[in-house]
């Protein structure tokens, strides 16, 4: 019987040529078979079989999850409480019987692209620079995914852009003294299901706002009802996020920087080799969230060019890693504050170190700078697009944004 990722290679290989209805052997797990057809359907962490935790070895699997989501089983090795997984992937990265997986949308994805009723964006994550080789640009890309059937790219920084507004007026509104603090509510689903799920007494400080790749997926929902949205970036925790009841339908689908790689290998695309189809729409702060403290200096510098004689200014903290922010979220809860801004990523480095990216935190946090550095447009305040797209949604001035909640705001 073939193993799961040899089921998955050759289901690629067969969409890719236009068969969507390989894998109806007898040489295939029927689970297995359905996880990669259906992956909705099942947890984002898959079990594919009965690994070494069987033979007394669980234990080290439950306390490799951060998250206390895994636990021993009472027929032998281990089961996993879809509820409290957030995507990490340590689990799967830590399985040395190699029988954990993570779930993935490649096959549907693909087929939904080519049968969409209308356009089919690939939502393309802040952190996409050197994930693909350093030579490729943004509209290198953009033209490597029409190969593969998108009708466009759309950079969710633009998206970024706007939440970072928000994000500036809610502290504008809501810090009126030295006791104040806000923590951030977009960007890492890691750092927000850590907060919902075992940090519940510090929701107050959260405000309410989806996170950029939400934003981007309504938006083009509003705008084009028949659309397919597939956001592409660097980590597993998205794919979580594009489950969760109150946000679903948002993004179709979400595969990660290594899936889309894998598609490019099959197809033999070099995106460094594809002519330039060049859209810059987004301002240095949107494209800087990718990477730890990214967040924090696009709203510190919104918030400057809002309000510049605030009387109580900003002063932000980042932490990167779980172990990291649950510190920081520890601090916080035992009175030690020590800034008004708060900042978590639960990876290393932020997007730019998420457990499926290309490149790592160390080559692609420079070129998500030196990317940023590049935009004509310090923040979104001086972004024209952030204002011609708000206008198209019906929101004619930016102090507007935190009243209006369809489509950016979320409700924890």
């Amino acid at each position: 019987m073939k193993t799961f990722r040899e089921l998955y290679d050759e289901l690629v290989s067969s969409a890719l040529k236009g068969d969507f209805n390989a894998g109806k052997g007898a040489d295939y797990d029927p689970y297995q078979l359905d996880c990669l057809l259906n992956p909705r359907k099942h947890p984002l962490v898959i079990q594919t079989g009965k690994c070494d935790c069987a033979e007394g070895k669980a234990r080290e699997c439950v306390e490799r999850c951060p998250f206390g989501a895994i636990s021993e089983a009472s027929s032998g090795g281990i089961k996993i409480d879809p509820e409290m997984c957030f995507g990490c992937a340590r689990c799967i990265d830590g399985c040395n019987s190699e029988k954990l997986m993570e779930s993935t949308e490649t096959i549907p994805a693909l087929k939904a692209v080519r049968a969409s009723k209308g356009p089919a964006y690939a939502l393309i994550a802040p952190a996409f620079l050197g994930q693909f080789s350093s030579d490729v640009t943004p509209g290198k890309l953009r033209t490597a995914l029409k190969r593969l059937g998108f009708d466009g790219m759309l950079e969710v920084a633009l998206f970024a852009d706007i939440l970072t507004l928000k994000e500036a007026l809610e502290f504008d509104k809501n810090i009126r003294t030295e006791a104040d603090y806000q923590l951030t509510s977009c960007c890492c689903p890691m750092w927000i299901g850590m907060i919902r799920k075992v940090y519940n007494e510090l929701m107050p400080h959260v405000p309410g706002s989806v996170s950029p790749m939400i934003a981007c997926g309504r938006t083009v929902k509003l705008l084009h009802p028949d659309s397919t949205t597939v956001f592409i970036g660097p980590c597993l925790a998205k794919k979580a996020e594009a489950r969760e009841k109150d946000l679903a339908g948002a993004v179709d689908f979400v595969l990660t920087f290594r899936e889309v790689q894998d598609i490019f290998d099959a197809l033999g695309i070099d995106p460094a080799k594809m002519e330039e189809s060049e859209k810059d729409h987004s301002s240095r702060g949107g494209r800087i969230y990718a990477r730890t403290g990214g967040v924090s200096e696009a709203v510190e510098k919104t918030l400057e060019r809002l309000n510049p004689k605030r009387p109580i200014s900003i002063r932000t903290k980042q932490a990167d890693g779980v172990p990291d922010c649950r510190a920081m979220m520890n601090e916080l809860l035992a009175g030690k504050q020590e800034a008004n801004f708060y900042e978590g990523m639960g990876c290393k480095g932020g997007c730019v170190g998420g457990p499926r990216s290309v490149t790592g935190a160390e080559k692609g946090t420079p070129l998500v700078n030196a990317y940023g550095d590049k935009s004509p447009y310090p923040t979104p305040l001086e972004n024209p697009y952030v204002a011609e797209l708000l206008r198209r949604l019906g929101i004619d001035t930016v102090e507007s944004l935190i009243e209006h909640t369809e489509i950016f705001t979320r409700y924890f």
